[in-house]
């Protein structure tokens, strides 16, 4: 009997997005049918996820986290995407793609979206990305190396970003000054500052500046 899966991948980069329909579809089993979407930005990815609800939803969405922002900058990452399916596909599974490999990063990634599958690029060849594939559709979820080696240690970092602050490193990131936050974020000015200099402690800025901040948030890949 054959089995219908529709798939969502999304990457910015064309040359891996078909690294990854030629492998799972050379690699598929013969009983199974793959239907694969991809998208290159947030815009185009917010679209498939929302149509595809009501429609056929997916079965399967992979989401790279390094991402160009929506076009209204409400949507800054694979991460958003990942939520965004979570209410729109609630019985899809979230397959999570990152060059990210910091504890903190793949801790946070878990804590936020729980994902189905979890794999780091740099561990990710097609023999385990066909592995990864099948694991996830009978018995996720589904952690590349590294990952693994992170979870079995048991991480300690505490560095948890939520959804506000996010939102607040992006929107700084982008040149948008602290006194106009209030503007985009419904927060009080006196929260704001709050945010802020909790996300200095956690990110360990000794300086104060918003710049130091905001280097250590790249570093760590959350903006």
């Amino acid at each position: 009997m054959e089995q219908h899966y529709k798939i969502l991948m999304v990457d910015d980069h064309p040359m891996i997005i078909e690294g990854y329909q030629n492998t799972l579809l050379a690699t598929k089993k013969d009983s199974q049918h793959l239907d694969i979407d991809i998208a290159s930005n947030c815009d185009m990815a917010n679209d498939l996820i929302k149509r595809s609800a009501n429609a056929q939803p997916y079965d399967v969405c992979f989401f790279d986290i390094k991402l160009p922002p929506s076009s209204d900058g409400m949507i800054t990452s694979g991460e958003d995407l990942a939520k965004i399916a979570r209410v729109y596909l609630p019985d899809a599974k979230i397959v999570i793609l990152t060059m990210f490999n910091e504890s903190y990063r793949i801790h946070n990634i878990i804590k936020e979206i729980h994902p189905e599958g979890l794999l780091i690029k740099s561990d990710l060849t097609s023999s385990e990305l066909a592995e990864a594939f099948q694991h996830i559709l009978q018995s996720p979820p589904y952690y590349s190396s590294t990952v693994q080696s992170f979870v079995s240690t048991t991480i300690t970092s505490d560095i948890h970003v939520d959804d506000v602050n996010r939102k607040i490193l992006y929107l700084l990131s982008q040149g948008v000054k602290t006194k106009s936050l209030k503007e985009y974020i419904d927060l009080s000015m006196s929260a704001i500052e709050k945010r802020k200099k909790h996300l200095k402690l956690l990110f360990s800025v000794e300086d104060g500046k918003d710049e130091t901040l905001l280097e250590e948030a790249r570093k760590k890949g959350f903006i």
